[in-house]
């Protein structure tokens, strides 16, 4: 399994992302907190009052590109409609080790 801390400083971004749509009540967040794990990646996910999810994802930019096309592949059966609404490059954080859903 890759490690974000593994990335060259330089090469880590974090992104801060809002996606809207069919994105809560789906499973949605603990979809993408399983995939960021498994690819190294670190941040948070979270649903907000508005119906929106709200995610800073952080890690290289191969594992940022993994991770999108393997959410895009999970939902290979049911395709909830959503967009990224939002998309952000924000700084990095050193003091994550995980990614996790917030509440």
């Amino acid at each position: 399994m890759a490690q974000a801390n593994d990335a060259p400083k330089s090469d880590k971004r974090r992104l801060a992302l809002r996606f809207v749509g069919e994105v809560q009540g789906v499973g949605f967040r603990w979809t993408t907190q399983r995939l960021a794990n498994t690819l190294g990646l670190t941040g948070w996910v979270r649903n907000e009052w508005d119906g929106s999810v709200s995610m800073e994802l952080q890690g290289n930019s191969g594992q940022i590109a993994e991770f999108f096309g393997k959410l895009a592949h999970a939902w290979g059966r049911f395709t909830p409609e959503y967009i990224i609404d939002e998309k952000d490059e924000i700084d990095v954080r050193d003091d994550e080790y995980s990614f996790r859903v917030r509440f």
